[in-house]
């Protein structure tokens, strides 16, 4: 795992451009504080900063491979390829000899075996660029789940590209612009594809390969989700998981460093967490497990809407039931309200995400796990995969022509443009363009030959979630670990597992009336009782109202700098009565738009943005 950048300039050589190389490189420090390293030729400039995972001596990048003819090929990599055993062996076969042990040096030689057609043959979450010297080309390639963010920004003669936005930005080339499109994605609540926010920047789609020579840039998608008849009934679907959540996991496991598991009591990260323990125990080897926690909260827990439950007593319970070495990180509402410790958030996303506690609690979870371990495997994604959100039982979500997660949230977190100047609201047009977004999304979901509506519409609604509303968590998942340096693996979104899932007809993914079904009956061997019959709770926010006192003391100062840019964006006279709210009968709503607000004037401070609005 590692952050990745880079340069192309077809017009110069950029060896006269090592400083803006070395500059960009160390915007990607936190992705990899184990080792850097650049490459300059002509045209081209790669940039590379290491977190060692496998093969710790070797492994180092920008990796370099020569042809027979004398032609480079030149690697910078971030990700992990966890069949890279078997395709080493594979090339090997081939006639290719290895001088490392690493997983990168078998994407080099897969390029040198089979071009860009070696992105199809990988099992793994990846984010890689290769300057091909000889064809004077680049060719950036993104994992099949878009686990692995990558970004680009084409220029007049080239392309810069990188891990994050900041590397990008780091270039003078990339100006730091964000038009009515990006604040509309900001605040929209959805992902939609290839959409940087930043002006001009683009991401590199999930299952996409993006090449760019003197000809210019194109694109290929070499997967997709596509819509297959299932070949199995209900008990052999259940089986057939379990192999598959088998071997993924064993397959995750693999490092060289100490490794964890993320637990949060609710059933996706109790099936991981038993099975990776139940493996390692096979080879005498015990799992370490961290849950985050509230100062209080499960004394004081009051339940609501979103959660019935507080987290720790199922936490406990599998962990001692999977024999984990187990460490609860408790955190209070001075830090979780810490501005540093909400500016070290937007500079790990380049944006204002205004996810509040929820983003600064992983932050500091990530911190404190990356004491003891380099690597975390999480449950994230089984909600997407199985169907594990109250909308996919929520009739009215059930048939809303808008995105599911959509039909609720306003009551649940407020809604968004009610915190707006009027001006900005009626600029961004969020209605008109989440329903863009959602027409576009659902046309590319094919109908299988018989299939009922009822069956239609849920396919569709499971293919929103894992191609639009996975990609905000996934993201969210991988800019608060690597700013810390934590490699977190997500088994559950092993494209074989999501492939098999996402054509499995909801009526046996919800076979006994509830959520997530076939990954209860797949794991319940390893489960204990109570995770087994628990009902689906997100992932917490703190309910100690000295955290929106806290909010509401720093949205007065922000207030008594009226000059503020902000306030371009946020209404002003909101934000005041926000601020001025009784504090203790403050409503979840106003808290969300107090941390929205707070987000959006920390990054105006950090990184200066032109916001063109018309």
């Amino acid at each position: 795992m590692c952050g990745i950048t880079g340069w192309i300039s077809f017009d110069r050589d950029l060896r006269s451009a090592q400083e803006t190389v070395d500059a960009m490189t160390e915007t990607m420090s936190c992705r990899g504080p184990d080792d850097r390293g650049t490459w300059v030729k002509g045209p081209a400039a790669l940039g590379h900063r290491r977190l060692a995972i496998i093969d710790l001596a070797g492994g180092r990048q920008p990796m370099t491979a020569r042809r027979a003819d004398g032609s480079e090929v030149v690697l910078v990599y971030s990700g992990e390829a966890y069949n890279f055993t078997e395709l080493r062996a594979e090339l090997t076969s081939r006639g290719h000899r290895f001088t490392t042990d690493s997983d990168t040096e078998v994407v080099l030689r897969g390029y040198l075996e089979w071009g860009e057609a070696v992105a199809e043959r990988l099992n793994g979450m990846a984010a890689f660029a290769i300057w091909d010297d000889k064809a004077q080309r680049l060719v950036m390639v993104r994992d099949r789940m878009g686990i692995k963010p990558f970004y680009y920004y084409p220029t007049s003669d080239g392309v810069l590209f990188g891990s994050e936005p900041k590397a990008i930005l780091a270039n003078p080339l990339a100006e730091r612009k964000v038009g009515v499109a990006g604040l509309r994605e900001l605040f929209a609540f959805i992902k939609t594809p290839g959409h940087a926010v930043w002006e001009g920047m683009h991401e590199v789609e999930p299952g996409t390969v993006v090449t760019v020579d003197r000809n210019g840039l194109r694109t290929h998608v070499y997967w997709a989700l596509r819509t297959r008849p299932h070949p199995h009934d209900k008990d052999t679907s259940i089986a057939h998981v379990r192999t598959l959540l088998d071997d993924i996991v064993r397959r995750q496991l693999v490092a060289d460093v100490p490794r964890c598991t993320l637990l949060s009591g609710g059933l996706d990260s109790s099936a991981m967490t038993a099975l990776a323990a139940r493996q390692l125990g096979e080879v005498g080897e015990t799992v370490r497990s961290f849950a985050v926690d509230f100062v209080g909260r499960t004394e004081n827990f009051v339940a609501d809407d979103l959660r019935a439950t507080p987290d720790t007593p199922y936490v406990h319970d599998v962990a001692r039931l999977a024999g984990t070495d187990h460490q609860d990180i408790v955190l209070d509402s001075t830090a979780l309200a810490d501005p540093e410790v909400r500016a070290k958030v937007i500079r790990a996303r380049d944006i204002p995400v205004g996810l509040g506690d929820m983003d600064s609690s992983l932050y500091l979870l990530f911190k404190e796990i990356r004491k003891h371990s380099t690597v975390a495997l999480s449950g994230e994604s089984a909600d997407e995969v199985f169907g594990g959100y109250k909308q996919f039982f929520d009739e009215e979500a059930r048939r809303a022509d808008t995105f599911p997660w959509l039909v609720r949230h306003a009551q649940d977190f407020g809604d968004d443009n009610s915190i707006m100047t009027a001006r900005t609201a009626g600029a961004l047009d969020l209605d008109s363009y989440v329903q863009d977004g959602y027409d576009a999304a659902v046309k590319d979901v094919e109908r299988l030959d018989g299939e009922s509506d009822f069956e239609f519409r849920m396919r569709k609604i499971c293919y929103l979630h894992l191609t639009r509303f996975v990609r905000i968590l996934l993201d969210r998942k991988d800019r608060a670990s690597m700013a810390v340096g934590l490699e977190v693996r997500v088994p559950f979104c092993d494209h074989r597992l999501v492939e098999y899932v996402y054509n499995t007809p909801w009526s046996l993914k919800s076979f006994d009336g509830r959520e997530k079904s076939l990954l209860r009956e797949a794991t319940a061997d390893v489960l204990p009782r109570s995770v087994y019959d628990r009902v689906k709770s997100p992932y917490p926010s703190t309910q100690d109202p000295e955290y929106a006192v806290a909010l509401q003391r720093q949205a007065k100062d922000l207030l008594s700098r009226p000059s503020h840019a902000v306030f371009e964006i946020v209404d002003r006279d909101w934000l005041r009565r926000a601020a001025e709210h009784d504090s203790p009968q403050i409503t979840q709503a106003s808290r969300h738009g107090l941390e929205r607000t707070l987000d959006l004037a920390l990054w105006l401070d950090m990184y200066s943005p032109t916001i063109m609005l018309p």
